[in-house]
């Protein structure tokens, strides 16, 4: 009779190209947290990710580049999540999807605070062209287009309504962090209510 071991099906002897990718940026991220860019080094994120220095070098040419790839990935999750919050709503009630927009960028951002802050921690975020920030922008144009087919509100220049929003929530995130008296809940009903305003529904 065979041991439970001989009936294992083979282990590969590397892991795929794709978990050692995310084993290395999910290192490098954890530093990026708690010691900061500037001071991780790449024999940091090695050492933590349990792999050879050639391994990175293999991926990523610098670490400025591993920073580059945790921005795309960070977005991408907090575009998803909030896309998937606003498909929960009828796709045609602009006014609930709205809402949901609302919400969900309040809780993504809240949940992810400490990501966000290490890996946007220089200027460069705030640049023209930066490219997350454009894709939530898009994201929110999206939404804004989808109300005026819909018939739910006009805009005459709804890329600049988008940016309007994206800002004014970004800011409102942090004001609450650093002690607004309101909570994430009523952070997104509030934020829901004066964007309506804006949009002419208020």
């Amino acid at each position: 009779m065979n041991s439970p071991q001989e009936n294992r099906p083979p282990q590969p002897r590397t892991k795929p190209a794709e978990v050692r990718l995310d084993e290395l940026m999910d290192a490098a991220e954890r530093l990026f947290i708690t010691k900061g860019f500037e001071t991780t080094t790449v024999s940091e994120i090695v050492r933590d990710a349990g792999v050879a220095k050639g391994t990175f070098y293999h991926y990523f040419p610098s670490k400025n580049e591993v920073l580059a790839a945790l921005r795309e990935r960070f977005t991408r999750q907090f575009i998803d999540r909030v896309q998937l919050a606003m498909d929960a709503c009828p796709a045609d009630d602009a006014i609930a999807r709205l809402h949901a927009w609302c919400n969900s960028c309040v809780a993504a951002y809240l949940d992810s605070m400490a990501v966000h802050d290490a890996l946007y921690h220089d200027h460069h975020y705030h640049t023209r062209g930066n490219q997350d920030r454009d894709a939530v922008l898009d994201q929110v144009l999206a939404l804004l287009n989808e109300g005026v087919a819909l018939g739910a509100w006009q805009l005459e220049q709804p890329r600049l309504t988008a940016m309007l929003m994206y800002h004014g929530m970004h800011g409102a995130v942090d004001n609450l962090v650093i002690g607004e008296d309101a909570s994430r809940t009523d952070l997104g009903a509030q934020l829901a209510q004066q964007f309506s305003r804006l949009l002419g529904r208020g």
